[in-house]
């Protein structure tokens, strides 16, 4: 079955607006409407990762689905049925796409939203053994005709609107600073959950105990010396009531640890609040590209030990080898949708600065075959290899076994699908869901055959040390 929607969109009007201000304290005037969507560059270094931030609500319709339950709401009709989910997505951007005619953002409007990891279940057979205690949706995603966006490069503010709908450049500015007189939400009074149902006090509790944790690392060397995997990326799950609004926390986040691929999303019951560091895909016409991270290490207490730490790294076999191996299986998953031939390494093992890590990067890109979209990608490399394992299949059972809890939104991807196919998409890590009151994250890491279980633990503590502070600030 064909998806249908009422909307027809031709192409988008751009214009130039006045000074705003800061695209977080814009936000903060627009995070009370439906849907809100914040897409955020807080880092600028590479320019090339950096330069847009884009923001908006109010989409005019919204897809969401549990399993094969999808429902798309479009005008106040609400339509449920059985599909997979990733072919609901391929139906309605069938239906909506226009011509590539906004070269000057690459998001002037279309779907904006999360992709879950266990999507991954319509993509293979696998296993359904770990507890979805938090039972949200697998997929939403809202599809936005009008959308903010600030140009970190040129230090400007755009408006892009689509044409169709009855909808003009004029009525839409006017809507749009009806929204921003607003009083901004960083002026509120913070919210107090209370003390959690389990009576701990505030502060973070883990879904692992710590001799568990060393426990599954060890059980996943044996699974490497069997010849069963060479590696599998395990994480652990911390909780903890928030004493805070989401977007005072997202606020304190972004301070606390600026990324390239961060944002903000608000849906009913549920918020997305991440400071996601690595590039899952980007797409310009047929040109693809990935930046698996792998390899960490903890920031210095001063230049000197910056310096001997990034040295450390660099030098590092170990973490040289795990990205190896997530290249070689990133390189393999493009080549399923890529033209023979164009699927290259245009960099690899290069080392970034975060505020609180550093990090080994590779750039993996390839040229689409002809006939093949977004939707044809994501099947060919969802989830990402960098927070899976090598071979991917088998790592993910492995994974299914060993954590107590479903990942959900963690490991999955965050991020826009222009309606004329240009898009871009974060691994969700660094990430915190809001749910009920109560906080969520994920951290983890890749086990290799020489991997310690003590330092692994370690690594997932220096990953989540700004998710912690933020938290418990």
């Amino acid at each position: 079955m064909k998806i249908q929607v009422g909307r027809q969109i031709k192409d988008f009007h751009i214009e130039t607006l006045p000074d705003l201000g800061s695209p977080v304290e814009v936000f903060g005037r627009l995070v009370s409407g439906p849907y809100p969507f914040l897409l955020e560059s807080s880092l600028s270094e590479l320019p090339e990762k950096g330069r847009f931030t884009f923001l908006g609500s109010r989409p005019f319709l919204t897809l969401t689905a549990k399993g094969n339950r999808v429902s798309i709401s479009e005008g106040g009709r609400v339509q449920t049925l059985r599909a997979d989910p990733f072919e609901a997505v391929k139906d309605i951007l069938f239906s909506l796409q226009a011509e590539r005619l906004a070269p000057e953002i690459p998001f002037p409007g279309g779907a904006v939203g999360y992709f879950s990891y266990d999507l991954r279940h319509f993509i293979e057979r696998l296993p359904a053994a770990a507890e979805d205690d938090l039972k949200i949706p697998d997929l939403q995603l809202g599809f936005y005709d009008q959308v903010l966006a600030y140009d970190h490069r040129e230090q400007r503010w755009l408006l892009s609107v689509a044409s169709a709908g009855g909808k003009t450049l004029t009525d839409a500015r006017d809507r749009l600073l009806l929204d921003l007189e607003r009083p901004g939400k960083e002026n509120e009074p913070e919210e107090d959950s209370g003390p959690s149902p389990g009576g701990f006090p505030y502060g973070l509790v883990s879904n692992f105990q710590h001799t568990e944790y060393l426990d599954a690392v060890r059980k996943i060397i044996h699974y490497i010396e069997e010849g069963d995997v060479y590696q599998v990326n395990l994480s652990q799950r911390f909780s903890s009531p928030l004493a805070c609004t989401p977007f005072s926390l997202y606020r304190r986040l972004r301070e606390r640890n600026p990324s390239y691929f961060g944002g903000y999303l608000g849906y009913p019951g549920l918020t997305i609040v991440s400071s996601s560091p690595e590039r899952f895909l980007k797409v310009n016409g047929i040109q693809v590209e990935t930046c698996p991270i792998k390899g960490t290490r903890k920031r210095g207490k001063n230049p000197e030990e910056d310096e001997a730490l990034k040295q450390e790294l660099s030098r590092s076999i170990k973490d040289r080898a795990e990205l190896n191996m997530i290249v070689d299986l990133e390189r393999n998953d493009l080549g399923r949708v890529c033209r023979y031939g164009s699927v290259k390494v245009r960099e690899h093992a290069a080392l970034e600065t975060h505020p609180t890590v550093f990090h080994l990067v590779s750039t993996i890109e390839g040229m689409m075959r002809e006939g093949l979209d977004v939707v044809d990608l994501l099947r060919a490399t969802f989830p990402g290899g960098s927070i899976t394992g090598a071979p991917k299949i088998r790592s993910m059972e492995i994974i299914d076994a060993l954590e107590p809890h479903t990942r959900s939104v963690y490991t999955g991807s965050i991020g826009y699908i222009s309606l004329d196919g240009r898009t871009d998409l974060n691994i969700v890590i660094r990430t915190v869901l809001i749910k009920d009151g109560t906080a969520f994250f994920h951290v983890g890491g890749g086990i290799v055959a020489d991997s310690d279980p003590e330092m692994e633990y370690e690594e997932t503590l220096v990953k989540g040390r700004a998710l912690k502070e933020v938290i418990e600030a």
